[in-house]
């Protein structure tokens, strides 16, 4: 399996598991304030949409790898 089909087969599943779950999210810890041996830090959820078309896009260019991978 050539790099190629590797990455139009990692496109395809990133594509499709963005339109399943369309977002994702991740905790974010920051440090506030030190004061001595004392650390005052702070645990932030953020959450990130993933754009339709982004999703569709990457089917798309995945599926164009794919089959022009084979002609060769």
């Amino acid at each position: 399996m050539n790099a190629a089909k590797v990455i139009a087969i990692v496109l395809i599943i990133a594509g499709a598991l963005g339109l399943v779950y369309q977002q994702f999210s991740f905790t974010k810890e920051t440090t506030q304030a030190k004061l001595g041996p004392l650390e005052l830090s702070v645990r932030e959820k953020q959450t990130v949409n993933v754009p339709l078309w982004i999703s569709l896009g990457a089917i798309g260019i995945g599926v164009v790898l794919l089959v022009t991978g084979r002609k060769k």
